[in-house]
């Protein structure tokens, strides 16, 4: 049985698992591009807060991606979504 969540409901989840993994922003970017994943593919996913959160970082700076990875890896291969104030999320390699 699957359930829909709307973004009140996946950052009610955030908050009480994971409150600090993403900002705001981040979070409703993360959710819109998570939405726009299932209605392209079709396929429904069940909502996993910690397989998320394994799953997708939020930066805040190119300097603090590259404290993560090294300079051989490009943001751009991994993007998944920019917010309004500037910070990035981007898929864990």
């Amino acid at each position: 049985m699957k359930q829909t969540v709307n973004f009140y409901g996946f950052q009610k989840a955030f908050q009480d698992l994971r409150p600090n993994s993403f900002s705001y922003e981040g979070l409703r970017a993360l959710f819109e591009y998570l939405e726009e994943l299932e209605d392209s593919t079709g396929i429904e996913e069940e909502l996993d807060v910690i397989d998320l959160c394994g799953a997708y970082n939020e930066y805040d700076s190119v300097e603090h991606y590259h404290t993560e990875y090294s300079l051989d890896h490009d943001i751009e291969d991994n993007l998944v979504a920019v917010t309004d104030s500037g910070t990035f999320i981007v898929q864990a390699h």
